[in-house]
């Protein structure tokens, strides 16, 4: 799905902080079709909106007043930052330029066709880190590439560090950046393992 102020849907781009109530509406829809088992999987941005997002529905955590209330039987982050306000790489340095300043807002709608909330982060939302911890007992798998240009290592050690033992953590050797950086290879084991990651009675395996 289109996250909202992407693509064909509407409203405001909050890099992960209201896209938890997308989220929340994607599971709520995938349930309300039959589906009897629902893994949310979010690359980057996406990736820190589907770990928020069960994290605060297990822990029962108000977001802007409103209580999530569509938990998904699985977790699978790709490519998320662990913390706000990353700084210390250069695509990241040029995200805040989009965010922070008019014009960058305005060359993010003209040329990624990305609207930006002027006012994201107003109040700061709980980041990643500090929800991953609840997603417990839901199974997670974390994600991320060893070449990744905008978030360090540190951010998928940090996340399956604070998550605890029952998180899974893939450190892929030739894996950029979510999307733009994920090979042919990478996507068939990441949905052969969807079902795994819900079966109780099946490992999930590493790479």
């Amino acid at each position: 799905m289109d996250l909202r102020g992407h693509g064909r849907s509407t409203g405001w781009c909050t890099f992960g902080d209201r896209e938890v109530f997308d989220v929340d509406a994607a599971v709520a829809a995938a349930r309300g079709f039959g589906y009897q088992r629902v893994v949310t999987v979010g690359w980057s941005m996406g990736a820190a909106a589907v770990i928020r997002h069960a994290g605060l529905v297990n822990s029962g955590t108000l977001c802007h007043g409103r209580r999530l209330r569509h938990a998904p039987d699985g977790v699978v982050s790709v490519s998320s930052t662990s913390r706000w306000f990353v700084r210390d790489t250069a695509p990241m340095r040029r995200i805040h330029w989009f965010a922070e300043h008019r014009t960058g807002r305005m060359v993010a709608r003209a040329a990624l066709r990305v609207r930006i909330d002027p006012r994201v982060f107003a109040p700061v939302p709980r980041s990643p880190l500090e929800m991953v911890g609840a997603i417990t007992p839901t199974p997670l798998l974390i994600v991320h590439g060893q070449r990744d240009r905008y978030f360090t290592l540190e951010h998928p050690h940090a996340l399956a560090a604070a998550a605890g033992p029952g998180a899974r953590l893939w450190i892929e050797a030739g894996f950029g950046h979510a999307e733009a950086g994920c090979g042919p290879d990478l996507l068939d084991r990441l949905g052969a393992q969807l079902a795994e990651l819900v079966d109780d009675r099946a490992p999930v395996a590493g790479p």
